[in-house]
Formats: structure tokens, sequence, C-alpha cells
């Protein structure tokens, strides 16, 4: 089997940082009003700035291929990139249904013949087309692969979104507010593409060993929690967008990005918890054999409640090793692990023999991945 090396990283963040007070004037003002929660949430969320794809008249300035391909563009040049025999593109947000994302990333990118690789999902999607690159590579099928993580989640928050939803209540004479489960993703998300080069071995400067890959499921016992393409009921169940008409697409904005906050603030940190220990269990680590600590974590609401979970079991993880952005970028889903190992990978600060666990949940129906990476 062979060794695989993270040896090049890049990001790609879109237009200027939005802040708080100018995030409404970006997305739009659904039904004409401001969003009664958007302070609520980012009080609670402490994001700072964000990115969005979208200009000041919200027209699109870059679809998630184009950002996908810009984040591929800065690891290198063209000669560099025709020697790349694998893509493997992770995103929540894809333009298409059909083509997967990989094949339009690589009509933009015009660099040869090469196998691709589209992973779905949330926020693990990026890692699962990392896991893809890591293990073609360890078994000798590729030499050098790029994986990428992104998102352009504005395209379904933009108040465009919801103008038909917003008639629709209007004329059945309801109260035309949103709801909250759609609302509250609204001031969560943000637009970025983060892309690495895998290498079956180093570089002669710095390089990240990827010495294991982790994933875990807990579907098989939650049900639904973080959407888009359907309508959840109070049994839990899904109804997906097919078995709509048209006409109810809008009407209920079924192509929205929802979450059900009750379901995701009594699971995803116990989950969270209890994978961690799994994968510590497995490979015989625990936070001593840690040197930095990357989340990726939606909110900074979060940050104070896992670690007091990972106490309860017993893998206290000190505040000291934590390494985060969530404030400056905002979370960009898939692409959010991808560009916070960007900042401390070109930081200066990592030494030869330090040890980073990279650490990625999603909501969606709770699934965890954990990476262990080693500098080199």
């Amino acid at each position: 089997m062979k060794d695989v090396y993270i040896t090049k990283i890049a990001k790609f963040l879109p237009n200027d940082p939005i802040d708080n007070d100018h995030m409404e004037e970006r997305l739009g003002m659904i039904g004409g009003k401001p969003s009664r929660a958007r302070s609520i949430i980012l009080r609670s969320n402490k994001i700072k700035t964000r990115y969005y794809a979208i200009d000041e008249n919200g027209g699109s300035t870059h679809n998630n291929a184009e950002l996908t391909a810009e984040a591929i563009r800065a690891l290198g040049n063209d000669e560099m990139l025709e020697e790349v025999e694998l893509l493997s593109c992770g995103t929540s947000t894809p333009d298409h249904l059909l083509p997967a994302q990989a094949s339009m990333v690589h009509g933009l990118l015009k660099n040869g013949t090469m196998e691709v690789n589209t992973a779905a999902g949330v926020c693990c999607s990026g890692m699962s087309a990392l896991k893809y690159g890591f293990m073609a590579i360890k078994a000798g099928q590729v030499s050098k692969a790029i994986c990428t993580g992104s998102e352009r989640s504005s395209s379904l928050t933009k108040a465009s979104m919801f103008t038909n939803e917003m008639v629709h209540l209007e004329e059945l004479e309801n109260n035309p507010i949103i709801a909250f489960d759609k609302d509250f993703l609204r001031w969560m998300l943000s637009d970025g593409a983060g892309a690495v080069l895998l290498e079956n071995k180093p570089n002669k400067d710095i390089s990240l060993k990827i010495e294991w890959m982790e994933g875990f499921s807990y579907a098989h016992e939650m049900e639904t929690c973080m959407y888009a393409g359907g309508e959840k009921f109070e049994d839990g169940s899904l109804k997906p967008w097919a078995d709509y008409s048209t006409e109810e697409w809008s009407q209920k904005s079924v192509f929205s990005i929802k979450q059900d906050v009750k379901l995701l603030g009594a699971h995803i940190l116990v989950k969270a918890a209890d994978s961690l220990k799994r994968a510590y269990t497995k490979h015989n680590i625990g936070p001593d054999d840690i040197d930095y600590f990357l989340p990726h974590i939606s909110s900074y609401f979060f940050k104070q409640g896992f670690y007091d979970e990972m106490k309860k079991n017993g893998i206290e993880m000190p505040f000291e090793k934590w390494f985060l952005n969530l404030d400056k970028v905002g979370n960009i889903g898939a692409a959010s692990i991808y560009i916070m190992l960007e900042e401390l990978m070109n930081s200066g600060t990592l030494k030869k023999g330090d040890r980073i666990l990279l650490f990625v949940p999603e909501s969606s129906r709770f699934s965890y991945i954990h990476t262990y990476l080693t500098v080199h």
C-alpha cells in the first residue's frame, strides 16, 4: 500500500467579505420585510463575515463548478494539472442534477483525460471526496489526485427563492412569515471552495500525510435533520421533490435548504462524541496524540457543548488545541474543512511531527468523518 500526502492546498472565496449588517442587502428580504430571526441567529453563531457568489444586484458571479475550478487553479500551473489522474469533488449544492459536479469542473479545467468522481451529501461530502482520492492513491491506482469541497449555498437562500411561497401565503390569508427551519440557514451559510493535491510522496517543503480516515453514519437510528428538494412530515418521513407538482415546488419552496433545529440540538453533539470515541478506540489514540484539532462546527454556539460532551465521554480536547476560522469565512459546508486546513497549513506554525485531527459532522441524517494527519 502506498503512503498518501497532501502536498498542496488552496482556496477560493468569491468577491469581498460581507459583514452582518449587509447580509440581507445581498440575499434580499423575503416578502420585503427584514428577518425576525437574523439578529438572534447571528448573535448565537458569532459569524462576523462570509462570502457570497452574488453581486450587489443579486446576480450570479460564479456557479459552484466555477468556484471549484478557481480553487483548483490556485494549486498550480497547467503542467501540474495535466499530470493529475483523478478529480474527486464533494458538494451539497451542485449546479445541476445531471451531469455530476466533478464532470462539470473537469469541463472547465480542460486538462486532459482523467478519472472523475463526485461525492454527494452535505458537509461530509468534501471528506468523502478526499477519501476516494486517498484510497485511490493508497491502492496504487493513481499517483496524483485533486480532491475538493465546495458550496454555493447563496443560490438556495436568496429571497427570490421564496417569492412564490410568500404570494401563496398571502393568497391563503396567512401571515407571510417564512418558517424558521428555512430562515435559520439563510444566516448560517456561505460560498467558497477548497482543493488539495494528493500525491504518493511528500514535497520538499511541508506535506501532510493522511494516516487514516474513518466515517460513521447514524441514519439507521436518526430521522432526517437537514434537507433540500423535499418536505418533511411529523412522522419523520421525507417526501421527494419529484412527488410534488411543479406549482408546489415554488409554493412550498421545496428546493430551499431546511433544518430541523430541535433535532439538531438534541443529537448532533451526542453522536459527535460517540463517533470520535469510536475512531480513537479503533486507532488506539486519544487527545494527547493530537496537536491541532480542526472541528467543522456550524456555529460557535456548539463549541462549549461539544467540549462538554467530549469531557463527559473521557475524551476532553483542550481548547488551546482547537483551530477555527468560522467567524471570518462563515459555514461553507463541504468546503469548510478544506479552507480551515488551508489556513493552518499556510500559517507557518506547523512543524514536522505535528499531528492534526480533522472532524467533520453533517446533520443531514447524522454522519461524521474523522481524518488523522501528520506533518512531514
